[in-house]
């Protein structure tokens, strides 16, 4: 419920992009707003390893979109 209370508040925050590496217990962040989030125009990816997942955040952010990592 916690990691459902998380998604919530990033799509109510006008978070754009979200991208993270799978791993206990933050994969369910990242699941939920896959799911919600195609709805809303939200970008939700996995990424290869922690390192990617940050930089494509980062891009993002640097182009002016509100951005997410998750990770374990």
């Amino acid at each position: 419920m916690g990691n459902e209370a998380i998604a919530r508040g990033v799509v109510e925050s006008g978070i754009y992009v979200v991208t993270g590496y799978p791993g206990t217990p933050s994969s369910e962040v990242l699941m939920t707003i896959h799911e919600y989030g195609r709805d809303l125009d939200i970008y939700a990816e996995w990424a290869v390893n922690e390192r990617v997942a940050f930089e494509v955040a980062l891009g993002a952010s640097l182009g002016g979109a509100r951005s997410l990592v998750t990770m374990k």
